[in-house]
């Protein structure tokens, strides 16, 4: 029976133009392939340069701007730009001692980035430094904007440490250290200071600042030759290091706490709606974990070669057992052989 030949199924209309509001304004073209995930703007524009993206058909140049009903290619792949912001990702770290804050370490040594989970279409980035020897909050994020709000001096956001010193603060001490000490790099100070008990030789006190200098905290001390043996930054800002957050524990904020946080910072809280959320993602919502590091390309070895397990044993040539034909040919092929010898 000949096989019967498929309808035709009727084509769809084209769909119609998108209206776009009249306050919308056209956005530069290097900021949304940034944003899309697909490097920094410096690398989109030399892309752009390169003549590979163009605008509706049309070769862009560098400085173009684009609307949300232009047509965007890469190498002749549609792109989706961002051209309403999502709300951005923010992670809170209890980084332990030990770790330092860096993505590009010539010692190899072990680096904060590398626990950080895997995000698609973007980066994570560090809200401020802690040095090696120094514990406590760090916060990523994937909002440039919010990162800047953060660590920009003009802000003058605070920063609460806790300290522990070998030895003792005299009232004058304290007094000098919230009026001001000159360093190297100028003039420092605490914008409070508070004493919090201690065991023999120790002292405690809690601190706040605005500033973000390198080691600040510890020259201030050191000032008096009173060594820091325990530095843990409790608080940045409005965020404070919460108490069920252990040591070497990541916690990411649900969109409740990003945009009171957006609204702290004084930026604009997306209208899009959030992004939705794996079946995972919700079962581990406001849950702290202990993230996994991932080993560096050169630890991995070879594509398709099996590392972190031990090698199997050597065995000496002088031992090693010589194939018999009995071990090549098992019964069957052996009776099969031998039939086959008969009929010769």
């Amino acid at each position: 029976m000949p096989r019967q030949f498929k309808q035709q199924r009727p084509q769809r209309a084209a769909p119609a133009s998108r209206s776009i509001p009249d306050d919308v304004k056209p956005q530069r073209l290097h900021k949304l392939l940034a944003l899309a995930g697909l490097g920094s703007r410096r690398d989109m524009e030399e892309i752009i340069a390169s003549g590979r993206i163009t605008i509706n058909g049309k070769t862009a140049e560098v400085g173009a701007g684009v609307m949300p009903t232009d047509v965007v290619r890469l190498d002749s792949r549609p792109l989706r730009l961002p051209f309403e912001p999502e709300l951005p990702r923010v992670l809170l770290y209890h980084k332990p001692e030990g770790e330092i804050v860096s993505q590009d370490d010539p010692e190899k040594r072990s680096t904060v980035f590398d626990k950080l989970p895997h995000i698609r279409g973007g980066k994570w980035i560090a809200v401020g430094r802690l040095d090696m020897n120094t514990s406590g909050l760090l916060i990523f994020t994937t909002s440039g904007e919010l990162a800047n709000r953060f660590m920009h001096p003009r802000y003058e956001v605070e920063r609460e440490y806790a300290v522990r010193i070998f030895g003792e603060l005299t009232e004058g001490q304290m007094l000098q250290l919230t009026q001001g000490i000159e360093l190297e790099d100028g003039p420092a100070s605490f914008d409070a200071i508070q004493p919090q008990g201690g065991e023999g030789s120790n002292h405690w006190y809690q601190v706040i600042l605005r500033e973000g200098r390198n080691r600040e905290v510890r020259r201030l001390f050191e000032a008096f030759q009173l060594p820091v043996s325990r530095l843990i930054r409790v608080r940045f800002g409005s965020v404070n290091l919460p108490p069920r957050l252990k040591r070497g524990m990541m916690l990411e904020l649900e969109p409740k706490e990003i945009t009171g946080l957006l609204e702290w910072a004084g930026l604009p809280v997306p209208r899009t709606p959030p992004r939705q959320k794996t079946a995972r993602e919700k079962e581990q919502a406001g849950k702290t974990f202990m993230p996994k590091e991932r080993k560096p390309a050169e630890a991995r070895g070879p594509a398709g070669a099996r590392t972190g397990k031990p090698a199997g044993k050597k065995v000496d040539p002088a031992k090693r057992r010589i194939r018999q034909s009995g071990d090549v040919n098992g019964p069957k092929q052996q009776r099969r052989s031998d039939r086959n010898k008969g009929r010769g």
